[in-house]
């Protein structure tokens, strides 16, 4: 399929998977005269490209986790990376469960202070 076809099933634009292309995100197709003729291999990784942008992964970030071996996506190290990936982020959820926790403790010290105290968290929920 011709890059036009690839942009309006991944959702992607055109220029994007060119950049896509020329990060070496994704292996050059081959050309069917001047056109280049995608593939379903194509679209699998281009589809994960965009899901990895929606989570915060940069493209050079992806450009280490997409490895290719003789011409093919190396999905087990896909797999890997996402691993890691995904090992990053419930650090950070753990990160901002402990701020969570220290914003309310300090919440619960404002609870304390003396009734003349003008403060406007008094009588929040």
């Amino acid at each position: 399929m011709y890059i036009g076809e690839v942009a309006k099933i991944t959702g992607l634009s055109i220029k994007a998977i060119r950049v896509y292309e020329e990060k070496g995100l994704i292996m050059p197709p081959p050309r069917k005269g001047k056109y280049r003729v995608y593939s379903e291999s194509h679209l699998d990784i281009l589809n994960l490209i965009k899901e990895a942008k929606l989570l915060g992964v940069t493209l050079s970030q992806l450009k280490s986790g997409i490895v290719y071996k003789n011409g093919d996506v190396d999905w087990l190290g896909v797999g890997k990376f996402l691993l890691e990936f995904k090992q990053q982020l419930l650090l950070k959820i753990d990160d901002l469960n402990m701020k969570v926790t220290r914003v309310e403790k300090c919440l619960l010290t404002i609870d304390f202070c003396p009734l003349s105290v003008d403060s406007p968290l008094k009588g929040r929920d």
